[in-house]
């Protein structure tokens, strides 16, 4: 079968995966850095740990109910107007604050912003394409934002890295960072903004916010009495529960091991580089085997990264080793994982399912961050600790050997 190009829309989308994944390298990399020099007197990782928790509390608070709303006919756009509208303000003032806690109350609004507008944008997703071509677009949205972030990032490193150089404080650095990186993730979002549009909608209606609220307990029951849609969702639980987890705790796993900080930013790189061709791939594979069939691989491949881990990795060589596994199979799960829900969930309560998948993954990391540490702190050895993932990983395979196939014959 001839391979049809992207359209006009699909490719439009795919440019806001490349805009907001700016932003979410930079937090996941740079941003706990240089918070930690507004706290000169301790307790960052305590009050880093409570900002992301309170961040996510938010969006799992809001998101089944704005989802519910989204969903009305015009209003996915809007929402995603403004959260963009709200995050990128809020990353430029990030460069502003000299106060710790000034800093954390920005930083978890434009958490929120980022992440509330990622469930918008992935329910348009139901809009964008079919059901069809959606692994391919998801695998190309993944790839392009792995690849697209790297340019922004690269940017702000060099001026954050190098600012005494450049006869700038600090503080003036990280305000060049933040604005390079809310005008990346603006000038992307608006093609998508110009060229995609809601086909899958529910009439609007009135009292809209008090039957989004009522309605979230009918919501769950309906996802629970679908057997595709539950087992999906617990298998989806466990196993990016696991992937959470080694992308959250890579880094401080790899200090303990005693590898140096510019080993470890330059292998987050390679991983982005390798996840770029490797989830087009992927999302290729997919058309021809089966979502359902690449999804189990990824996760087995995962169970045995996870192995590699606790057993093999003790220097800098293994840790890029490491970045170069995960790379390979990280979008591809990503991507997958969220067009198959697409293809399961009702086209036209898209953002409503969405906001429950969201929390699903948002949630998840929390089971495998507590089995590693608990286990590392029982007996001393944090290979033993990361050795606990790979339980998660065992559940979410059998759970997804659960999942029915589509009525439509294809595998879910």
């Amino acid at each position: 079968m001839t391979k049809q190009k992207l359209t006009l829309a699909e490719k439009s989308w795919i440019m806001y995966d490349v805009g907001n994944s700016a932003l979410v390298l930079l937090a996941t990399s740079v941003i706990p850095i240089y918070f930690s020099s507004l706290a000169p007197d301790g307790g960052v990782v305590v009050a880093w740990s409570y900002a992301e928790t309170i961040a996510s509390l938010i969006i799992a608070l809001l998101m089944p109910i704005l989802g519910s709303i989204a969903d009305m006919q015009g209003m996915k756009k809007k929402f995603i107007v403004g959260c963009v509208g709200t995050g990128v303000v809020a990353t430029i003032a990030l460069g502003f604050p000299t106060s710790a806690a000034a800093f954390l109350v920005i930083y978890v609004i434009s958490s929120v912003a980022l992440n509330s507008s990622m469930v918008f944008y992935d329910a348009l997703l139901v809009d964008t394409t079919t059901d069809e071509r959606m692994d391919e677009v998801s695998s190309q949205g993944y790839a392009w934002g792995y690849i697209g972030s790297c340019v922004p990032f690269i940017a702000c490193l060099l001026v954050v890295l190098n600012y005494e150089a450049l006869g700038m404080s600090l503080q003036t650095a990280m305000k060049i960072a933040f604005f390079i990186t809310a005008a990346w993730w603006l000038a992307f979002t608006i093609p998508m903004l110009k060229n995609v549009e809601q086909k899958h909608f529910k009439p609007r209606e009135a009292h809209a916010l008090s039957n989004a609220i009522k309605g979230i307990g009918n919501t769950l029951r309906e996802m629970w009495s679908n057997a595709a849609i539950k087992y999906y969702m617990i298998a989806y639980f466990f196993y990016i529960d696991g992937v959470h987890t080694i992308i959250k705790l890579s880094t401080s796993y790899g200090t303990d091991l005693g590898i140096s900080s510019t080993q470890l930013v330059l292998a987050l790189l390679v991983t982005q580089f390798v996840a770029f061709p490797s989830a087009i791939i992927y999302g290729r594979l997919s058309s021809k085997y089966g979502t359902r069939r690449m999804l189990l691989i990824a996760i087995a491949a995962y169970f045995g990264i996870t192995l590699f881990a606790s057993f093999f990795l003790r220097s800098a060589a293994e840790f890029w080793v490491l970045a170069i596994l995960v790379g390979m199979f990280q979008g591809g799960i990503q991507a997958l994982s969220r067009s198959e829900f697409g293809k399961l969930c009702p086209k036209e309560r898209a953002n409503e399912y969405f906001g429950f998948f969201d929390i699903f993954g948002k949630y998840a990391a929390i089971l495998g961050t507590f089995l590693v540490g608990t286990l590392t702190a029982l007996t001393g050895n944090s290979s033993l600790g990361v050795l606990s993932i790979a339980i998660l990983f065992v559940v979410g395979f059998v759970l997804m050997l659960k999942v029915p196939e589509r009525e439509d014959g294809a595998e879910a």
